[in-house]
């Protein structure tokens, strides 16, 4: 089937496999390795047991630091407005994208691309586009920073911040009663005003996703990710035991991430409590 095509939004042609986008031998990544057999934990928060649903999601964080939740409560006619109106935007003709399109990564508001530096050659462009700006629960003023187009890109985002806020707060509980803290205590060490970001990332079909990547190997550096996945799109993978893993979508799934500030945050807790 005939792949549509794509245009970047700082690029003057469709998007084809150049030279640009292709990684050295060493950083390609190997598809036959990846293990579809084990994933991530999946974790249904409905879980009518406090302590055992306490001790899922600690096991899950201490044994992988990623899980996949379900009956989270976030509507699901909400997520899907969110994915839609993203998918929209990206279907934006690419003059219109490039508006938000920047190179300098304090903005606020920016559509960019992500590059990898491998040695001894010219740095390589990872097959995808990225579009990231603030969102906050409480205070739905940072709406008018974001793209007027598609018409209902703003609604969606303010309603959608309240109920992942929510979400986030009853995550990071559940993380300091598995820990042995507070129920509060990882709430108070974020603050009452944290960098709060949302990030969609765009993949364009690949003709040869043997060679490029469109994130490069990585690990978050915030406290927590609360990543929503397109159906049917495949490609994400987590590192255990030194084999990658597969994290395939299921249906109406958020996956949780605990970012390098948590990890941080737990070992130094382990360390002290030992």
């Amino acid at each position: 089937m005939e792949m549509k095509s794509f245009q970047m939004a700082h690029s003057i042609k469709p998007l084809s496999l150049t030279p640009n986008f292709i990684l050295p031998q060493d950083k390609r990544p190997q598809l036959a390795q990846v293990s579809p057999l084990a994933s991530i934990p999946i974790i249904d928060l409905n879980d009518q047991e406090p302590s055992s649903l306490v001790h899922k999601i600690s096991q899950a964080c201490e044994q992988y630091g990623f899980f996949q939740i379900i009956n989270h409560g976030v509507p699901e006619d909400l997520c899907e407005k969110v994915m839609t109106v993203v998918t929209q935007f990206f279907e934006l003709p690419p003059e219109e994208r490039a508006e938000f399109y920047t190179q300098d990564l304090t903005k606020e508001v920016k559509l960019f691309n992500y590059y990898l530096k491998a040695e001894g050659q010219e740095k390589v462009t990872m097959w995808s586009e990225i579009l990231s700006h603030p969102w906050h629960p409480l205070d739905d003023h940072f709406t008018h920073l974001l793209p007027k187009n598609p018409p209902i890109y703003r609604e969606a985002f303010a309603e959608y911040a309240k109920e992942v806020g929510a979400l986030m707060n009853r995550l990071l509980s559940l993380i300091s009663q598995g820990l042995g803290l507070d129920k509060d205590c990882l709430q108070k060490r974020v603050g009452d005003n944290p960098r709060l970001r949302a990030q969609a990332n765009f993949y364009p079909p690949c003709p040869d996703p043997e060679l490029t990547l469109g994130l490069a190997v990585h690990t978050d550096f915030n406290a927590l990710t609360v990543l929503r996945q397109s159906p049917g799109v495949t490609g994400l993978q987590v590192i255990k035991d030194g084999k990658w893993v597969a994290v395939d979508p299921i249906p109406n799934a958020f996956v949780i991430n605990l970012g390098d500030q948590i990890q941080d945050g737990i070992v130094q807790s382990v360390t002290l409590g030992g």
